[in-house]
């Protein structure tokens, strides 16, 4: 059985990993702070070590857009000084380094889906760090496989569609950006593919030979406005309240660190590679919000008995 260490605990990723680890009854653990930090000068190498991991897995990761602009120096050392001490250290133990990037690599010029061969260039101090952490990486394990994903959500932690559902609950009408275009990606979806790549991994003589940059992210795009539209529709069906939602432009909702226009992400050579397509972001929304309810379900009749 693949023993696979992950860096991150708490956040979404990490999360659905320990999920979708459990249900494949793979051996999995999931490591954060205090025992491993990633911004500290010492990452503790001999927890790792000590584990005897047969993957690594980095879902560790500050992402805070918008502190990140006056944190810059703290952003980059999470993610990227951090990252390429894993990815050394897992080039010394010979496994393979898996490690998640963002989408924010990218100024959202372009007018369709971004490769990865597309220029990058990051308009804030998050995507600067973490394409920081893209070139640290693959400098020191050129056989890490980089994932860049997209507007992360799940049933776990803070992201979008779990701030909508409060905000719904509380107004009448909303107003949400409608200029900025990206592909929504279920947490649970992501941790299904990086697992199904270390399977493919673990299938064959040797891990090396396929490093490299991929796109990782819900199929099919929607803009903020047209997300927000959905998980209303979808949690009214739960006889949630569904406020009006009227349409911004990124100039009416200035933010510090700028958001990319566009984000599509185009997953194809994920797909080529290792057979994997990626649901469709209105079906892994539906599960999303599913869950959300069921767990709410749940949790009142805790209460109430």
């Amino acid at each position: 059985m693949t023993r696979i260490f992950v860096a991150g605990k708490s956040g979404q990723v990490a999360l659905s990993l320990q999920e979708a680890a459990s249900a494949r009854e793979i051996e999995l653990s999931c490591f954060g702070r205090p025992e491993l930090d990633l911004g500290a000068a010492d990452i503790n190498a001999a927890l790792i070590t000590d584990f005897r991991p047969e993957v690594i897995i980095n879902a560790a990761a500050y992402t805070a857009v918008d502190k990140a602009e006056e944190e810059e120096a703290a952003a980059t050392a999470i993610n990227a000084e951090g990252p390429a001490k894993l990815a050394a250290l897992a080039a010394t133990l010979n496994v393979p380094f898996l490690h998640i990037s963002t989408d924010y690599v990218f100024d959202g010029d372009k007018s369709g889906p971004y490769s990865e061969d597309d220029d990058v260039n990051p308009q804030g101090a998050y995507g600067r760090s973490k394409l920081a952490g893209e070139r640290a990486v693959r400098a020191a394990n050129p056989d890490a496989l980089i994932f860049r994903t997209a507007w992360v959500y799940s049933p776990f932690g803070k992201n979008f569609v779990k701030t909508m559902l409060m905000l719904a609950e509380t107004r009448d009408t909303l107003g949400v950006v409608a200029d900025q275009v990206g592909n929504p990606t279920y947490a649970p979806d992501i941790a299904g593919a990086l697992l199904d790549v270390v399977a493919a991994l673990e299938a064959r003589s040797s891990h090396k030979g396929l490093g490299g940059l991929y796109h990782l992210a819900g199929s099919g795009a929607t803009s903020w406005h047209g997300f927000a539209t959905q998980i209303f529709e979808l949690g009214a069906q739960h006889a949630h309240p569904r406020p009006e939602v009227n349409k911004l432009t990124t100039a009416q909702y200035p933010t510090p660190a700028k958001r990319p226009a566009n984000s599509q992400l185009d997953c194809t050579k994920l797909e080529k590679t290792f057979g994997i397509h990626m649901p469709a972001w209105q079906d892994s929304l539906k599960d999303c919000i599913g869950r959300l309810f069921a767990d709410s379900a749940t949790e009142q009749k805790t209460q109430e008995s």
